[in-house]
């Protein structure tokens, strides 16, 4: 009867696990709760989970007591090393590794000078059977890992080594598209060759400005891909008027100010992009006063995100220069925002 309720808690506990797994935003964030929990039901003090990444395998989680001393400060700075003798022995192996014992077993090399003298590895594999990390429990006084243990540990990392595979490819898909969108972004730096680093620059900015005013990951990333293409509508303005040294007559300006509706028109061809970042590319160039283009929103109706990326684009146009003028300096710029706070700009993003 004991045996059949351990079990039962266990299959629980691995469900209430794959729920919080299912409901998180990325890998850290899905694996921690599992890392706590081994710590809770085992000996082990502490566990962590070490993903691929270049010729290491970095630590993106962990919980509970760790090493202390240059060594594992090394380890947590730059990595382990995928020779590392554990890493070697996970490429081989469907199943946990238990070492009661580091100093004993050669797979377990370099944990002994860490100060681990017990350790339980499980790999992560992608579907075609790639190493894409490591579950790692430890104790940091000799201990024999009881069935039990290694029941839990296995049953644990077996499941949710599948669910951290998937997300480890929705974050390198993202990343691969977040790159896509930068480069085309900076490609317009290129081609508008007086303002190089732009993009960059507003969208670091803007960014900043985001996580001051407490927006939501999903903003957050809606405000950074929008950075990335606000100016894409620029690819339809003819290089004659994108370069002008002298000021724009009538008809040039008529269409720079279309930029932003051709902009969100070939935005919207990136059919993975949120609603939030075309809002950004179509709305960037409105007033709060209601004053601007292309539409002439204005206050609460200029959507957020465009609403902060405003005031990162009017200042790092100010202190740049243009064709048609002089960089100004940051004192200037930022008491010509703190002007037009109310006027041009919304005054939260202002401040």
């Amino acid at each position: 009867m004991l045996a059949i309720q351990e079990t039962q808690r266990s299959a629980e506990m691995i469900v209430r696990l794959a729920q919080l797994a299912l409901a998180a935003r990325d890998v850290p964030g899905a694996v921690t709760p599992m890392l706590s929990c081994l710590v809770d039901e085992t000996a082990a003090v502490g566990s962590a989970y070490f993903e691929a990444g270049g010729s290491h395998f970095h630590a993106r989680a962990g919980t509970g007591i760790m090493p202390e001393g240059p060594v594992m400060e090394a380890v947590l700075a730059h990595g382990l090393p995928s020779e590392t003798p554990l890493i070697q022995a996970l490429l081989d192996v469907n199943r946990p590794l238990f070492f009661d014992n580091t100093s004993s077993d050669p797979r377990a090399a370099g944990f002994p000078d860490l100060g681990v003298p017990s350790l339980a590895a499980a790999p992560v594999r992608d579907v075609h059977g790639q190493l894409l990390g490591a579950f790692l429990m430890h104790t940091l006084d000799p201990h024999a890992w009881a069935d039990r243990e290694a029941d839990l540990f296995a049953a644990v990392c077996g499941t949710m080594a599948a669910l951290t595979a998937r997300l480890i490819a929705e974050e390198r898909a993202v990343a691969a598209q977040e790159g896509a969108i930068r480069a085309l972004g900076l490609a317009l730096d290129y081609r508008d060759g007086e303002t190089k680093g732009h993009t960059d620059r507003v969208t670091r900015l803007a960014v900043r400005i985001g996580e001051r005013m407490l927006v939501g990951d999903e903003t957050m990333t809606a405000l950074r891909w929008g950075a990335y293409l606000h100016d894409i509508g620029k690819i339809g303005i003819p290089d004659a008027i994108l370069h002008k040294p002298a000021k724009l007559n009538e008809r040039e300006w008529e269409l720079m100010r279309a930029h932003p509706m051709m902009g969100h028109d070939f935005a919207a061809r990136l059919e993975f992009l949120p609603t939030a970042a075309l809002d950004l590319v179509r709305y960037h160039h409105e007033r709060w006063d209601g004053k601007g283009y292309p539409e002439g929103r204005a206050g609460q109706l200029i959507p957020l995100t465009a609403r902060i990326f405003g005031v990162c684009d009017v200042y790092d146009a100010l202190i740049s220069e243009r064709p048609y003028k002089q960089a100004w300096t940051h004192k200037a710029a930022i008491e010509e925002i703190v002007a037009q706070c109310g006027k041009q700009f919304d005054p939260e993003g202002v401040r």
